[in-house]
């Protein structure tokens, strides 16, 4: 455990929360659509602005520029932290690694409503161990690429973050890290709520079809 005294320690992990939930609230999908001219992405398709309803718009430049931006603040945001405040490892990279997540799903310059984290989550797990993060990238593309459901693979990357970092960190249950997956983990299921009911049901549209 890291020695808090004076406040001086938890106003530095206060301070890189705030800025990865920043990072983390950069809406590129949104502003990607519209410097693009494919109007507001959140009137069009599930009103989403990840990289899945960016492609509903016919426009796969805007959606994999999409795809790439959101990744990446997921990526920096723990990685600057790391670069920041090495003394502070690895609990501020777990901690920047949520927050930013965080902010992706709820940013708040669109109050609060945002993307369901997948890309930002991927980003982060790269951060926290590339092993990690590349198997769980590769988990979503195969699933995604069998079953040709954005949803289904990031579901099945994200069941398997939080089990990976831990066995990849030595079983190592008092490590942030592990903590810091399945709480990303339980977060992009929580996004998910409605993408897993119509899965359940058989009516969780393909990749690249437009809704109805």
């Amino acid at each position: 455990m890291i020695d808090d005294s004076g406040g001086g320690t938890f106003a530095l992990f206060l301070g890189a929360a705030i800025v990865s939930y920043l990072i983390g609230s950069i809406p590129f999908g949104l502003i990607l659509t519209r410097l693009g001219g494919a109007g507001d992405i959140r009137t069009i398709g599930s009103g989403n602005i990840g990289a899945t309803n960016v492609l509903r718009t016919g426009r796969r430049g805007l959606a994999a520029a999409t795809l790439l931006l959101d990744g990446l603040k997921g990526f920096a945001a723990p990685i600057l932290c790391a670069i920041a405040l090495p003394l502070l490892l690895p609990d501020v990279m777990a901690l920047s690694a949520v927050c930013v997540v965080a902010g992706h799903c709820f940013p708040v310059w669109l109050r609060f409503r945002g993307g369901k984290g997948v890309a930002t989550g991927l980003g982060a797990a790269l951060a926290l161990d590339w092993r990690v993060g590349a198997l769980c990238c590769l988990t979503w593309l195969l699933v995604a690429r069998l079953t040709r459901i954005s949803s289904a693979g990031a579901l099945a990357a994200f069941f398997l973050l939080g089990p990976l970092l831990l066995g990849f960190g030595g079983g190592d249950l008092l490590s942030p890290v592990p903590w810091a997956g399945l709480a990303i983990g339980l977060g992009v299921f929580a996004r998910h709520r409605a993408n897993i009911a119509r899965l359940l049901a058989g009516t969780e549209p393909r990749i690249g079809a437009r809704p109805a």
